[in-house]
């Protein structure tokens, strides 16, 4: 089996692999591409980010910086928003669904490296899927980690760690995130 097919069904692959950096190295020209357009350009940024997505939903707009690891393994849904310096580690698909807006310095990954030494020094990843209801809020220098599902009508607090699953109409906040209270529509 392939580093490609290994990383494709959750199993750990070797990172330095060429196709496994071949993707990679097309997103990070994708990006930097996106990342040079003016900031008077919002119809070129949104054609740019429309060709680094995997599928969009209408009314999105998306602000420089951005960064990924692969873009055809996003999806986001209608009314998508995200401010400044966004990055998702893409490795696994992040799949986001409609009215959501993310704040600036926010990092999702889907990638996770392993807890030995060897591992470590064999150059091994995992990916893992992070999923993203509807109608929710991710404010200012949040952090997803891999395999974290996010329901629906939630509100993750700024600074905040997700490190497991948020059920619907939840805020979550701290290191780790943790449910502060529930939420009504």
């Amino acid at each position: 089996m392939s580093e490609i097919e290994k990383l494709d069904k959750g199993e750990w692959y070797y990172f330095l692999d060429d196709e496994v950096a071949a993707r990679k190295a097309r997103a990070a020209k994708l990006c930097q591409e996106f990342n040079e357009i003016p900031a008077t350009s919002p119809e070129q940024q949104t054609d740019k980010i429309k060709e680094i997505l995997g599928s969009y939903g209408e009314n999105i707009s998306v602000q420089a910086t951005f960064n990924c690891d692969n873009g055809k393994n996003i999806h986001v849904g209608n009314d998508f928003l995200s401010n400044y310096n966004l990055t998702i580690l893409d490795i696994a698909p992040v799949n986001i669904g409609n009215n959501v807006m993310i704040g600036p310095n926010v990092d999702i990954y889907t990638v996770n490296h392993p807890m030995t030494a060897k591992g470590r020094r064999d150059y091994l990843a995992k990916a893992k899927p992070v999923n993203i209801g509807n109608d929710v809020w991710i404010a200012g220098k949040v952090t997803i980690t891999p395999g974290v599902t996010i329901g629906n009508n939630v509100v993750i607090a700024a600074g905040a760690v997700l490190t497991k699953d948020v059920p619907d109409n939840s805020l979550v906040g701290g290191v780790p995130a943790k449910i502060i209270k529930q939420l009504t529509e």
